[in-house]
């Protein structure tokens, strides 16, 4: 029986991941799952699933998570530290998919144990990659990627030889705006920045999409998991969203992962790996959808892959600054402080008034650089986003 955890359990990868794990009885044993505030939630599903451990990020909320674990044998914890502490306890597989940089912490402590890292937090790669692919190298942790682009990157990969890798190809949806005029983004609202037209995801990830952060994000990863020079790493819009990404070859060939815009088709690739399961997933008919289509995207409308660009060619620290500056900015979108646009040149100005005073790319050492990199361009962008309203 395989031990498993899931960090980031009450998200949406999460609970894909354990409906994938509660559909195969008997051959797993879940040992930790983790919530960031939502006790009661997390509660449910620690019993659901008989765990082990069931820690609340939010220290504040571990009184009630306690009380609605009475009497189930399983243990409550709370707080940064347990989390970590979870993180290395004994499991065979865990899924990182806690959102945003509070997820760093756990991925390495994965990566730093050994056993299998399922990676769906994309900040851990974009913030401290190097650090995570050392931890690996050292443990022997396997890292498969979840990201559904990184995901059928790896698998276009198997069996091929990195050196004849011409180019990668990461496709984005163009999120929920991909055809609203230009000079209307400046005033799209929280709630039609939140719904995708064609994922189910969480609200933050969906905001993303529209900006296509999350897109600048998945380039960053794509150089920091497989190794691929910036120049060989293209982004096309594709509506459809039914081609995860294309690798192509210097013999002219692209391999291209199709399927069906559902997460448990990453989800289920990383939890059953090296082998292929049946999964509970659509069946395209091709001939039923007729097309697919690409376009270049407008780089106008989505500013923040050229600041993706910016990251990629200065390494060190830009990584960490560039995420918490962005989801800095994202919460001020969120919180109605911001319009939708000012997103990216906030970021944009963090990372200029960074690289100005503290210099971004010097090589991260460790968490403590990550973290206080994070600290700094959290603070640099707070200050931009006050100042419009001053």
């Amino acid at each position: 029986m395989r031990r498993v955890s899931v960090f980031g359990a009450t998200g949406s990868v999460g609970r894909q991941t354990l409906d994938l794990i509660g559909r195969a009885a008997g051959e797993y044993q879940v040992v930790a799952l983790s919530a960031g505030t939502d006790a009661t939630a997390l509660a449910e599903l620690a019993r659901e699933h008989r765990a082990e451990l069931a820690v609340i990020a939010d220290e504040a909320a571990l009184p009630e998570l306690r009380a609605r674990l009475t009497g189930s044998g399983i243990e409550a914890a709370g707080g940064p530290g347990a989390l970590v502490e979870a993180a290395e306890r004994e499991a065979d597989w865990v899924m990182s998919a806690i959102v945003g940089a509070a997820g760093i912490a756990v991925s390495l402590a994965v990566a730093g144990r050994g056993g299998t890292l399922a990676l769906a937090n994309k900040e851990t790669l974009v913030a401290a990659g190097p650090l995570l692919m050392a931890a690996a190298e050292r443990s022997g942790a396997t890292i498969l990627p979840v990201d559904s682009e990184h995901s059928a990157v790896f698998q276009a990969l198997a069996g091929e030889d990195l050196r004849s890798v011409e180019r990668v190809i990461i496709t984005a949806s163009g999120g929920a705006f991909r055809n609203r005029p230009l000079e209307e983004l400046a005033h799209v609202t929280v709630d039609e920045a939140s719904s995708h037209p064609n994922w189910d995801m969480g609200q933050r990830i969906t905001i993303d999409s529209a900006s296509m952060f999350n897109k600048a994000l998945e380039l960053i990863e794509t150089k920091e998991f497989f190794g691929i020079p910036p120049e060989k790493i293209e982004t096309v819009v594709h509506p459809e969203s039914l081609v995860h990404a294309l690798v192509g070859y210097i013999d002219g060939a692209l391999m291209a992962h199709v399927g069906p815009p559902d997460m448990r088709h990453a989800i289920g690739y990383a939890l059953h790996w090296p082998e292929r399961r049946d999964l509970p997933v659509a069946r395209l008919d091709l001939a039923e959808i007729g097309q697919l289509t690409f376009r270049a995207p407008d780089p106008a409308r989505y500013p923040a892959l050229d600041l993706a660009r910016r990251v990629m060619e200065t390494g060190g620290r830009a990584g960490a600054a560039f995420n918490a500056a962005k989801e800095q900015a994202l919460d001020g979108f969120i919180a109605g402080q911001i319009g939708f646009l000012r997103m990216a040149e906030v970021v944009e100005g963090t990372l200029d008034a960074m690289s100005a005073e503290n210099g971004l790319g010097n090589a991260v050492d460790d968490l403590d650089m990550v973290m206080e990199t994070d600290r700094t361009a959290r603070d640099y962008a707070r200050r931009l986003m006050r100042a419009d309203r001053e």
